[in-house]
Order: structure tokens, then C-alpha cells, then sequence
């Protein structure tokens, strides 16, 4: 098994669903980005943590847009171009992660991270 085995570690997984499921639904997304590195003190590798975060984000992603749906929040307008567009980088960045090394899948992941944090902090509304 790949991850740490034991009630402390199961503890440690469900700890770190929860913070997921969290940041996933108050933020409308972003809980990927806390997954890998909760998923990586679980046990996994770097790279089995990125694609693992993609296999747990996806029913937190559909409750969340559920949930986001019954409020009257979701606008369905763009619903088409941005799944064809999430689909495409999706292959992409599955292909990209196969071939990177581990280090520069980090440091990509730690400048988006940033990124995002600083187009928040000065063009978010």
C-alpha cells in the first residue's frame, strides 16, 4: 500500500479530506491544491499525489457544484468552451506529469500556488 497504514494514518487521511472538502466548497475549487501536499504526508510520492488529488477532488467538485446549482449560483453559459477546455489540458497535463521530473512538477506547482495567491490579493474583487 502506498500510503502510511494505521489509525493514525487514517485519521491523518480523513483529517486531510475534510480540510479538502473545506477549501473545495468555500472557495469553489482550490482543494486540489491542498491535497498534494496532504496527500504526500499520507505516504504518497509527488507525482501519485498530483494524480491522486484529481481522483478525490472530483465528487467534492460535483457536490460542491450541486450545491453551488441549487443556490442559482452556476451559470451554465460557459459550461461547454470551459469543459472542452478543462478536457484538453486535462490530457495535457496527464501527458506533462508522465514526463517531468518530480522536481520541476514542485516548483510549476509552488508558482502557481503563488500565482493565484498574488492575482487574489491584488485583482480579485
Amino acid at each position: 500500500m502506498y500510503s502510511k497504514n494505521g489509525k493514525k494514518g487514517r485519521i491523518t487521511q480523513i483529517t486531510s479530506g475534510v480540510l479538502v472538502g473545506l477549501a473545495n466548497s468555500v472557495f469553489g475549487g482550490g482543494g486540489g491544491m491542498l491535497a498534494v501536499p496532504l496527500l504526500q504526508k499520507t505516504g504518497l510520492n509527488e507525482k501519485q499525489a498530483h494524480a491522486t488529488a484529481i481522483l478525490v477532488i472530483l465528487p467534492v467538485s460535483l457536490l460542491s457544484f450541486v450545491l453551488y446549482a441549487i443556490r442559482g449560483y452556476c451559470h451554465f453559459s460557459v459550461l461547454i468552451p470551459t469543459a472542452l477546455g478543462v478536457l484538453f489540458g486535462g490530457i495535457l497535463g496527464a501527458q506533462w506529469l508522465k514526463k517531468l521530473p518530480t522536481k520541476t512538477v514542485n516548483i510549476l506547482f509552488a508558482a502557481l500556488q503563488a500565482l493565484a495567491g498574488l492575482f487574489l490579493c491584488f485583482f480579485g474583487k
